[in-house]
């Protein structure tokens, strides 16, 4: 598997993007194995396969060898977990806790909040070294054999102060599930470092949608593109209206969306938002070689934002989610070519093509997207 790229220096931060699992995997198993005092893991999908145990086992190494191991893990995200998965990191010191549990006997189980979930992918070793993005701990990210269909996805790795304020992200919802937190984890610490900005939705008190809105305002203020690639794109009107307002205004916009994505009925709610920016004359292209799972946007070949955020309904009201905002040309440039590589994989859509679907389909597209504020 390869190391990475580059790394580059943002402000007080080095910066570096992973492209695939492939890339991802092995510098955060490099960082928990090199962890001295503490390792964060906030998790929504961990799988009892070959790539949980790995990542598991390195947990329980780190723990036995007296490091503070703490792992957050989603119950919905994680479902398939075996009931012992955890107990040689229990065992080892490590402590583990489940975000939103889904049977009535657990402690924080809540009925009427079952659809509140942790989205997040993050992982945070001594503090200032730091990952988040889309990929989750599980085999679909890895392909079995050289050249296989591992799903393409994206993350990023950071050294620096914005590390730290990834950890602080951590300690907020450790503070809400266990009562506990570090007293050099100051609640509420995400503020902009010179050209670098940790973005979350919360939901705990009063809503904090700042992820949207960070999209919203990059997308008013573009002059001259945006790039946009989305596994579940189910934008509200209020994004829609301001992608169609930059295109008007002579904005060139990309959007590269899955051909089939792993969630078949996002895939039909999809169908009328994309025809309506195709007859805009939008660029929107589909993803054909295997799963996309990325999500990242790029605008005027300077900002960057990456993480765990999908643009639809359960992103913006339901769940917890990360990402990381770059603003830097260098940076921005590396994550472009990402994206036109993936745009050599893609097919541009037309009309007839979205109107070639049977008519059957067609009439379920229609009702999905009637239900797209429920995706």
């Amino acid at each position: 598997m390869s190391a990475g790229g580059p790394f580059f220096s943002v402000g007080e931060n080095s910066i570096r993007h992973l492209r695939d699992a492939r890339e991802a995997y092995p510098a955060m198993l490099d960082a928990i194995r090199g962890a001295r005092f503490e390792v964060l893991l906030e998790m929504y999908w961990i799988a009892a396969d070959r790539v949980g145990l790995e990542f598991r086992d390195a947990l329980v190494e780190r723990a036995a060898a007296g490091v503070t191991v703490r792992v957050i893990y989603d119950a919905i995200g994680s479902i398939r977990l075996p009931a012992d998965f955890w107990e040689p990191l229990l065992v080892a010191g490590g402590e583990v806790t489940q975000f939103g549990p889904i049977s009535p006997w657990r402690r924080h189980f809540r009925l009427l909040r079952l659809r509140f979930r942790d989205h997040r992918k993050v992982l945070v070793c001594d503090v200032t070294t730091a990952f988040t993005g889309g990929i989750n701990l599980a085999s679909p990210w890895l392909p079995v054999s050289e050249g296989g269909a591992a799903w393409r996805d994206d993350a990023v790795e950071l050294r620096g102060p914005a590390g730290r304020q990834l950890r602080t992200l951590f300690y907020d919802t450790w503070w809400d599930l266990s009562g506990s937190r570090p007293a050099n984890a100051r609640p509420g610490v995400r503020q902009a470092r010179r050209g670098v900005w940790v973005l979350a939705n919360m939901f705990r008190g009063r809503p904090d949608r700042s992820i949207r809105r960070a999209y919203l305002l990059a997308i008013r203020r573009a002059r001259a593109s945006i790039d946009i690639t989305a596994c579940y794109f189910l934008p509200g009107p209020a994004l829609l209206r301001a992608l169609i307002a930059a295109h008007r205004r002579g904005v060139r916009l990309r959007i590269l969306v899955p051909l089939r994505s792993d969630v078949p009925m996002i895939d039909l709610a999809m169908q009328s938002i994309l025809v309506r920016l195709v007859r805009e004359g939008i660029a929107v292209y589909a993803f054909h070689e295997r799963v996309l799972h990325s999500k990242t946007g790029i605008v005027d070949a300077r900002y960057v934002t990456i993480g765990s955020y999908n643009l639809d309904a359960q992103s913006l009201h339901f769940n917890l989610e990360s990402n990381v905002a770059i603003d830097d040309r260098r940076f921005a440039e590396a994550v472009t070519r990402s994206f036109d590589d993936d745009l050599e994989m893609a097919r541009r859509l037309d009309l007839a093509l979205l109107r070639a679907a049977p008519l059957r389909t067609r009439f379920l597209a229609w009702w999905a997207a009637r239900l797209r504020a429920f995706l």
